[in-house]
């Protein structure tokens, strides 16, 4: 399991931009990194080496932040099916996906692909016993870019 930092944000001109900077001037570095938008608001999602960290400089800033725990998974680059194998052995455990996205770090041919689901427990012992890798916090911002 990962943590992965949430951030709400108005969609206004220049709020992505501040809180990038806060995390950079905190030396905060962005592993992987999902916006999803409305027309008034987004949520940033950001994996990143110390989430609690970035929480408190962000919340600091007058931003409502959080941790969350994810997936994260190891599946081969380039290979047709990867994902699809992810995705229907938790389809086949009832597992529900309410989120999915990517890092551009690899390791030994595989990429790391995060999920946010509706039982992460189950779906940890799901993926192991269908011999999906599952990476750790560490593994994933130690991996190669």
């Amino acid at each position: 399991m990962v943590k992965q930092i949430s951030v709400f944000l108005e969609n206004s001109k220049g709020r992505l931009a501040n809180v990038t900077r806060l995390l950079a001037q905190a030396g905060v570095n962005l592993y992987a990194i999902s916006i999803a938008d409305t027309t008034q608001f987004g949520i940033l999602r950001a994996v990143v080496q110390d989430p609690e960290k970035a929480v408190a400089i962000l919340r600091e800033g007058g931003y409502t932040a959080n941790i969350t725990t994810i997936l994260a998974v190891s599946v081969p680059v380039d290979v047709p099916g990867g994902l699809a194998d992810v995705m229907e052995a938790l389809h086949g455990a009832e597992i529900g996906v309410e989120y999915v996205y990517s890092t551009n770090r690899t390791v030994g041919g595989k990429a790391a692909i995060l999920c946010k689901v509706d039982d992460g427990e189950k779906a940890s012992q799901v993926l192991g016993q269908a011999g999906i890798q599952l990476l750790n916090q560490q593994e994933l911002v130690q991996l190669s870019l």
